[in-house]
């Protein structure tokens, strides 16, 4: 029997592929071909739906480009993923791409100093493929039926949606995701799990925002997604992308913060446009919300379109800074973050970080007299309790 040819994608490309095979990106539902890649990315629309750039297969690497340049119409070549394979495609036709020229469809820029360029580049090859083909990823045929699962369970009829990096979680994400469950009978949560390795990782980012919806929140209102933002997500065309996908797995509104750098404005064929004309042809509603601050005055978290108080009043939710506060190891103020998440996260980015910890426990904690071991993360939620404690401040 006559062995097939193989083509050897990485899991960004099977996850992208997977997405459009079970029908979470449509009307995009295979991979184009020379002359619809050709007029999608001159349109920015295919079958009528904003559509950014054309949806191809183009591997990098000396195999694969040896592999392409033998193809001919009617291959079967099967797809390998670290050595397994994941999938199959019938060759319809090979043809060149311009790496740089889909690199600045994707992005905006074939910088190599800008960091998803720079990732992209490493594995955008100059030849792509089409045709039918079939792929096996767990991971979306399970986000699929898990949230099948929930809506059937709660009988939720109006359903909205947030992408979410968490990256820390913080006060301000915790009143965006209770505003948007107060208009809708569930909220799924797609968590970012990008394929780089910046920021906090997923599961650290996962267990945090569950540690929020176990303890705070109605649990039969809110479902968290894993979702896999390839590189198809990225650059200025992210918003309508993950519309899209929102739409495409049942959701009937998006939220987004207004601060989101996908809703600029830009010009479409010299027409001052914003996203949202773009997104009224993917059936979907689009919610913006106001930037959330804390007060100083006002002893609360405020929008910024409705609090009297000057910046000079603000405390500002910016992510990168409580970030290096984590990361430095700092527990950052319980009104940036909440003290069970700060404690979750610490706990879990430095293990055993102190000797004899029930030692330190017991001679700095009132206790009962009783002595029971004590976890990183009760450590943390006590320690962050004493911080609070105002009498002598």
């Amino acid at each position: 029997m006559k062995k097939n040819k193989s083509l050897y994608i990485d899991t960004e490309a099977l996850s992208a592929l997977s997405l459009v095979k079970e029908g979470l990106i449509s009307p995009v539902d295979r991979l184009m071909g020379e002359k619809e890649a050709r007029e999608v990315d001159e349109s920015k629309f295919y079958k009528g739906v904003p559509f950014p750039f054309a949806f191809i297969l183009a591997p990098k690497g000396k195999r694969n480009k040896e592999i392409l340049l033998t193809l001919k119409k009617g291959d079967v070549v099967d797809l390998i993923n670290y050595d397994k394979k994941v999938g199959e495609l019938i060759v319809d036709e090979t043809f060149p791409i311009d790496p740089q020229k889909r690199l600045h469809n994707i992005y905006g820029s074939s910088d190599p100093s800008h960091p998803g360029v720079k990732n992209t580049m490493a594995r955008l090859g100059d030849i792509a493929v089409s045709g039918e083909y079939t792929v096996e990823y767990p991971l979306v045929t399970d986000n699929i039926k898990r949230i099948k699962s929930m809506i059937t369970k709660t009988g939720a009829k109006f359903i909205t949606s947030m992408m979410l990096a968490a990256n820390p979680f913080n006060r301000a994400h915790e009143r965006m995701i209770r505003q948007a469950i107060s208009d809708a009978d569930l909220l799924v949560i797609f968590l970012r799990k990008p394929f780089t390795s910046e920021g906090l990782r997923y599961d650290i980012r996962h267990n945090a925002l569950i540690t929020f919806i176990e303890n705070f929140l109605p649990r039969n209102k809110v479902i968290v997604i894993p979702f896999e933002n390839s590189y198809i997500f990225a650059g200025f065309n992210e918003l309508i992308l993950d519309a899209l996908l929102a739409k495409n797995y049942g959701c009937n509104q998006l939220v987004v913060g207004k601060n989101h750098g996908g809703l600029g404005l830009y010009y479409d064929k010299n027409r001052l446009s914003t996203v949202f004309d773009h997104c009224k042809n993917i059936d979907i509603d689009i919610k913006t919300v106001d930037e959330y601050v804390y007060c100083d005055t006002c002893k609360t978290l405020v929008s910024t379109s409705t609090c009297p108080h000057g910046q000079h009043h603000h405390v500002h939710y910016h992510s990168e800074s409580i970030m290096k506060l984590i990361q430095s190891g700092v527990i950052p103020p319980p009104i940036l973050v909440r003290k069970e998440v700060s404690a979750n996260i610490l706990a879990a980015l430095f293990p055993e970080r102190f000797e004899n910890l029930q030692e330190l426990y017991y001679s700095l904690m009132p206790g009962s007299g009783l002595l029971e071991q004590q976890s990183e993360e009760q450590f943390y939620m006590k320690l962050i309790e004493l911080y609070q404690t105002s009498s002598l401040t």
